[in-house]
């Protein structure tokens, strides 16, 4: 019986899964959203999911006033490439880059009231941007619409007639309203269908309610419906590129520097800074907002004011210039510009870019003034008790000291190197870290303690009488 039992068991498993074999894979990705270079990403790796489950069929689940064309461009190129068919459910707006992609695919289908066109290039606040985007568009829509085929078609009267799948005319008209379609589109209007007239103009297969009744017209009835989901690392990327955040790590950068400019020599403080450097530039970059030369300009800035404090007295022009590209680094790397093309880019964006870094350098200054003063006092702060207060006797190395560290303010003594501004000096026979006020001091120059801040001494030349 037990044997009678198991056997009857992997029978109902086998066929079970045999019925699961047999389900036709539909992998589906939802663009509702304006398009940018996440969504780009998303769809180049739903395509990449696809292709490794064997899947029969690839849907799109629309909803997009629009977005950039290069990357609606880019989704356009993987759907026009896809070894498996493509179709789309327009849900409500495909316009715009929406258009272009809707056009490329193997089969539009609509929801009643939806709509598809209005592919004119704009900017940001909705101004038609220069011909010569426009032009590009044309021939994207145009070729696009070519690129399903064509059929030569011999009428009653024995006139042989060219039909195309999609019209390219039309998809031209969708861009440009200076272009004339007979009987469809006048002059002086951008072309746009509601889901009856593409219908009736070939740019739609079918109007649905919903997926199902999408893939009952393709002629799919026992599916499986699979639907992508962003990775986790898209989502941190969401994530970093809030303004919010990039205004904490421009913080973080700010007060690692100046942290490690208190304390010379590379360590933790310069870590955080390097990695919230990285944190601030790797998902712009990702997201097409920071380019190489802007990450670059950023760089070359940060080395200057190295420069500036460690190898050059005072601060003049090399400072100054690393400031300036600092800033500017920081701040076009949030705004949607063309090398220096800043045609696209609205007032509303130079705005908050601006304030986000404007905020996050004065915020990461305030903030490492006060980590300075009540965090890691050596007397007061908080991390007292893990303060490595240690100082080295010329002949005897290393040994504990206490809190009498702040008695040295105002003593005189001798450098042992060459501070800068960091370097050690020699007081009362024995040798402290120390940093130089303003300037270099060199090796063998009296010094005089000015102050004690952060468990680190600063000193400056003393006076000879």
């Amino acid at each position: 019986m037990r044997r009678l039992v198991i056997l009857l068991f992997l029978l109902i498993s086998v066929v079970v899964f045999a019925q699961e074999k047999n389900k036709t894979l539909v992998y589906k990705i939802d663009i509702k959203q304006n398009i940018m270079p996440a969504t780009q990403r998303q769809v180049r790796q739903a395509f990449q999911a696809a292709d490794s489950l064997h899947a029969k069929y690839f849907l799109i689940h629309m909803n997009t006033y629009g977005g950039t064309v290069l990357d609606a461009d880019s989704i356009r190129t993987m759907i026009l490439r896809s070894k498996i068919p493509v179709y789309v459910f327009i849900d409500n707006n495909a316009a715009s880059a929406g258009a272009l992609i809707s056009i490329a695919c193997d089969g539009i289908y609509m929801r009643p009231g939806s709509s598809i066109g209005a592919a004119t290039v704009v900017n940001q606040t909705g101004e038609a941007m220069p011909d010569k985007y426009q032009s590009y568009m044309r021939s994207t829509m145009r070729a696009t619409a070519e690129a399903h085929g064509k059929d030569t078609v011999v009428t009653a009267d024995n006139d042989t007639i060219i039909k195309w799948f999609r019209d390219p005319l039309i998809a031209e008209a969708m861009v440009d309203q200076s272009i004339y379609v007979e009987g469809i589109s006048d002059t002086g209007k951008v072309l746009t269908f509601t889901a009856l007239e593409a219908m009736e103009n070939g740019f739609c297969e079918g109007i649905a309610e919903n997926v199902n009744e999408v893939l009952e017209q393709i002629g799919v009835s026992d599916y499986e419906l699979v639907t992508y989901e962003p990775t986790l690392l898209e989502k941190v990327i969401g994530l970093l590129v809030n303004p919010v955040v990039s205004g904490l790590l421009i913080m973080a950068i700010i007060g690692g520097i100046y942290f490690e400019m208190q304390s010379p020599g590379i360590g933790f403080p310069l870590g955080i800074a390097v990695l919230a450097a990285i944190l601030y530039f790797a998902p712009l970059y990702l997201e097409g907002l920071a380019a190489n030369w802007e990450i670059v300009i950023f760089i070359v800035g940060i080395i200057l004011i190295f420069i500036e404090i460690f190898a050059i007295p005072g601060f003049g022009v090399a400072g100054v210039t690393g400031i300036v590209l600092v800033f500017a680094g920081l701040v076009l790397s949030l705004i949607d510009n063309v090398n220096f093309d800043f045609d696209g880019v609205e007032l509303r964006g130079f705005g908050v870019a601006i304030t986000t870094v404007v905020l996050g350098v004065f915020g990461g200054f305030l903030l490492s003034l006060y980590l300075g003063q009540k965090v890691f006092t050596a007397q007061s702060g908080m991390f007292k008790n893990f303060a490595l207060n240690t100082v080295q006797h010329a002949n005897e190395g290393y040994i504990s000291i206490e809190t009498n560290m702040l008695l040295l303010k105002g003593k005189e003594g001798v450098a042992q190197t060459v501070l800068r501004p960091g370097g050690k000096v020699l007081i009362e026979g024995e040798v402290y870290d120390a940093v130089a006020e303003t300037g270099f001091i060199d090796k063998g120059e009296n010094v005089i303690v000015t102050r004690i801040e952060a468990t680190q001494i600063y000193v400056e030349r003393a006076e000879i009488a």
